[in-house]
């Protein structure tokens, strides 16, 4: 079963742009979710994944992931989620050998920025990067599902 392990934390400054490598525009938004299962629509640039996420055990949930057409995403968005996208900017970083990834959210979720990175297996070792502060990862407002419905700029600071 395909999965994902992933680890999340908040970014405490700007250092990271000293290490980053390439960049995408991300729009998603989640089209259904229930206990077990959120669906997610995104699309970057020239490309459209279906995505579908099952409950997170741990720091891993399983994830099935499937290419679809740009103009069949866009509809879906339009017509199933145009009041509850996510914008945000991906920026791909090297870090001691591991792939990182800054999120620089917009619109409604602007000012939040988070540093994920893939592991293999729960159990991997890797370097924290000095723009790292916070581990989210067992947080799930900072999921992207939970900030569709409840964006970054209504939460009480």
């Amino acid at each position: 079963m395909p999965k994902e392990i992933e680890r999340k934390f908040l970014v405490e400054n700007d250092s990271w742009k000293n290490y980053a490598v390439g960049k995408n525009e991300l729009k998603q938004a989640y089209i259904a979710k229930s206990d077990d299962c959120i669906i997610r629509i995104r699309i970057s640039n020239d490309n459209a994944w279906l995505t579908l996420k099952g409950k997170q055990i741990g720091f891993t949930r399983p994830e099935f992931e499937y290419q679809i057409p740009v103009a069949d995403a866009e509809e879906m968005l339009e017509k199933f989620s145009h009041d509850n996208q996510i914008l945000k900017k991906r920026f791909f970083l090297d870090y001691k050998g591991n792939e990182w990834i800054v999120d620089v959210f917009e619109k409604d979720n602007a000012g939040l920025v988070v540093a994920e990175i893939e592991l293999e297996n729960e159990n991997q070792t890797f370097d924290l990067p000095p723009w790292v502060g916070k581990d989210v990862t067992m947080d799930f407002k900072y999921t992207n599902s939970s900030l569709a419905e409840y964006p970054y700029n209504k939460w009480k600071k």
